[in-house]
């Protein structure tokens, strides 16, 4: 806690002043164009990724960045999906993966998680990627092509919740799918048959757009 302080305490002298016009205009208006859903990996940061302000993205984290497809009932990611594309009012969707991802690595690996069921019972959110994602020679698929699977299979449990539908439907939403690679900095963009496009290096990535 000791670094976080000093952290506080840097962001108070240096960080906030520099921006005390953009925190102004903050405190009275929240207008992110982009929901980003990233892993909860420490290592994944979105605003640094993207080169965002504050105010710019309305981020959800979640192990494996797994989107539970909707259900009716109390749920935390599907309410907060639908705050960001229904009251918001958000123009893009991006679903990021990364590399070296722990939730991904345990599936691959077929880790055993009996000692860990919250996590065994999330992962389950991820049981269409597996499937979907091509086998490795042993029969299973390599942490990197479940990562991208993972990836796609999420974008499409996204468009089972009503407000993401409705929004595609009206050509006011797009989504994207991400994967960032920590040693690299690079970020390919994954099309729905899953080839990849690298990202320019260069700037930061533009902002969905419908």
């Amino acid at each position: 806690m000791h670094d976080l302080a000093a952290g506080v305490q840097r962001f108070q002298q240096h960080v906030f002043p520099a921006k005390a016009e953009l925190f102004a205009g903050l405190a009275a208006s929240h207008r992110p164009d982009t929901l980003f859903i990233s892993c909860s990996d420490a290592r994944v940061v979105p605003e640094l990724i993207t080169g965002s302000e504050p105010g710019e993205l309305f981020v959800i984290r979640t192990a494996g960045n797994l989107v539970p497809p909707y259900a009716p009932g109390p749920d935390g990611v599907a309410a907060s999906i639908e705050y960001a594309v229904a009251v918001l009012g958000v123009s893009g969707i991006v679903v990021c993966g990364h590399s070296a991802c722990g939730a991904m690595t345990a599936l691959a690996e077929n880790h055993d998680l009996t000692s860990a069921p919250a996590i065994a019972d999330w992962l389950r959110h991820a049981d269409a990627s597996r499937a979907r994602t091509a086998a490795g020679a042993d029969g299973t698929p390599t942490v990197d092509t479940l990562v991208r699977g993972n990836v796609l299979a999420q974008l499409a449990n996204l468009v089972t919740h009503p407000s993401v539908a409705r929004a595609s439907a009206a050509s006011s939403l797009t989504l994207h799918g991400w994967v960032y690679d920590i040693p690299t900095g690079t970020v390919e963009e994954l099309t729905p048959t899953g080839t990849v496009e690298e990202l320019a290096p260069a700037g930061r990535p533009a902002s969905p757009t419908p």
